[in-house]
């Protein structure tokens, strides 16, 4: 019979000799630029109004496609002169997020007079799933001629690109996002900025200025 110090050894030697998955901290997500979301906003506006709403709480408020299909009219809500949304977050979490105005109009339109139930429904008056939701967002890019393959996703990833773009500090991203490690946030800070400070720019100038 073998003894338990034998088990333990030969159980430890084969948990060292499994390798463990590397980890891709870089984010392969497909890029869009400001004036691409502008774009797709725009379109969103010109259509019917669950488009509109969808499209800007995806890309100004960075929801997953899950958070926002998942939202209901009674989460809608009024906190120290902010329109609010409160949210499940990935996680079983639950926040509650602020509106941008431009937003809040967006999804009041898209409400109409119902007092309860999904904020987002398909004709038959169920709630939008994440299907119909990529279907959304494929229309609305359609319209606004942006031809890269995008999905909700995408927005989500625009949004995060953004908010680092514009200054907001990585820790306020996070927050936003709601990304429980912080790592998540800076795959996307890398992807960013891996092009504007690769080293091919900071060689030429070093080589130009002793080439003069």
């Amino acid at each position: 019979m073998v003894g338990c110090s034998a088990l333990t050894f030969w159980g430890t030697r084969l948990l060292s000799d499994v390798r463990r998955p590397r980890l891709d901290y870089e984010s392969h997500a497909v890029g869009l630029d400001h004036n691409e979301v502008g774009a797709l906003l725009v379109a969103a506006g010109l259509g019917p109004a669950i488009e509109h709403a969808l499209i800007s709480l995806l890309a100004l408020n960075g929801l997953r496609v899950s958070e926002a299909t998942g939202a209901n009219v009674e989460a809608l809500g009024l906190e120290r002169g902010h329109r609010t949304l409160t949210v499940l977050r990935k996680g079983g979490k639950v926040v509650t997020i602020p509106l941008a105005p431009r937003t809040a109009r967006a999804v009041d339109l898209a409400v109409g007079e119902r007092l309860s139930g999904p904020i987002f429904t398909r004709a038959d008056g169920t709630r939008l799933d994440r299907h119909g939701a990529a279907r959304i967002v494929r229309r609305v890019a359609k319209r606004a001629g942006v031809d890269k393959r995008i999905g909700p996703h995408t927005l989500r990833y625009a949004f995060i690109t953004a908010a680092l773009d514009s200054g907001v500090p990585l820790r306020d991203v996070q927050e936003a996002a709601s990304h429980a490690d912080p790592r998540t946030t800076m795959r996307y800070d890398r992807a960013r900025v891996s092009l504007n400070r690769h080293a091919t720019y900071t060689v030429s100038t070093f080589i130009a200025g002793a080439s003069r």
